[in-house]
């Protein structure tokens, strides 16, 4: 399930990513160690790197419709000195959704705002409204509707969502309470969650998405929840998490690979842990955890893939690396 992974020989400054987004660790290892910069800075400019590259079509605009045909956004940034955190969930029309989540952190008192008064806030700090639909996402979402909304994430509804668009009312007969989860495609479960340790020994952790492809309107998963997408102390390190995010947030396992490392245990097992946790109960889900100890040690696991290669960049590199790891299979 999981692999020890080399340590950094030096503390700081580093930077670790989920996937090969290797852009997005150059982008926020070179502004991590800009003078004056934070590595609150780091992990934002390195989110914001997907964003606009789109990474794997997961993370951004102009991808990933949801049932109605429109791409909306989620993203975290967090701050290890202070245990803040800002976050925005189903963003509609700004492309920097990481960018909001830090305005979340900085301008409010909050911790999470979501839908159209996330978009609001947002114009009110001056950012710009765009539409995040693309030819791909328009294309994807008409051959979806002609495909009779196949798949969907309903259940127990009428009509049979299994064969139509609906709309759905409840339905009151032979209600199946059992737990659901969908094996996800390739592309399904690449959210950006980035974790950077700057020079002054402060940690910080952020993610980035577009949510899952088809999704009802309104679904938050774990990307923007603190403890699930990413979690991140000072006195301990980092974490967060990619993957099947409805499944993923009901356990905060990034949150739970924080506690275990605060008792010692190394990076790579307390990921391991925490996906051996989720697979207990979900034996097909598809996910991964990824965590940094503040003494530079980085370690993954990852559940329902082969494998799952992560990015690395600290001081010294002329490039980022990319660790693959093998998955645990239920």
């Amino acid at each position: 399930m999981s692999t020890t992974q080399p340590t950094s020989s030096s503390t700081s400054p580093i930077v670790v990513n989920t996937w090969p987004f290797v852009n997005a660790t150059r982008n926020a290892f070179t502004k991590l160690i800009t003078p004056g910069a934070t590595c609150l800075d780091a992990v934002e400019v390195g989110c914001r790197t997907c964003e606009d590259e789109q990474c794997d079509g997961s993370v951004g605009w102009g991808n990933h419709p949801a049932e109605d045909g429109e791409t909306t956004l989620d993203a975290l940034i967090m701050d290890g000195r202070t245990i803040t955190a800002g976050a925005v969930a189903n963003l509609h029309r700004i492309k920097n959704a990481v960018g909001v989540a830090r305005a979340v952190l900085q301008y409010s008192s909050h911790s999470l705002l979501v839908g159209e008064s996330a978009t609001n806030f947002a114009l009110e700090m001056g950012f710009k409204e765009e539409d995040l639909h693309s030819n791909a996402s328009i294309n994807l979402w008409n051959q979806w509707k002609n495909g009779n909304c196949q798949p969907n994430f309903r259940r127990n509804v009428q009509p049979d969502p299994a064969t139509s668009c609906g709309p759905y009312r409840p339905k009151l007969e032979n209600i199946s309470n059992k737990p659901t989860c969908h094996q996800l495609p390739a592309h399904e479960h690449d959210t950006i969650g980035m974790i950077a340790l700057d020079s002054n020994g402060d940690m910080a952790a952020g993610t980035s998405t577009n949510g899952l492809q088809f999704k009802i309107p309104g679904r938050v998963a774990d990307s923007a929840v603190i403890g699930s997408g990413a979690y991140v102390d000072n006195e301990i390190g980092g974490a967060c998490a990619t993957g099947d995010g409805d499944v993923m947030q009901r356990f905060v396992p990034s949150y739970h690979a924080i506690q275990l490392m605060r008792q010692g245990i190394p990076p790579d097992e307390a990921c391991s842990d925490a996906i051996k946790r989720i697979a207990k109960y979900n034996p097909t889900f598809t996910g991964a955890v990824l965590a940094l100890h503040k003494n530079g040690q980085h370690g993954a696991a990852c559940h329902g893939m082969d494998t799952f290669p992560y990015s690395v960049m600290q001081q010294g590199w002329v490039d980022p690396k990319v660790y693959q790891i093998p998955c645990f299979k239920s």
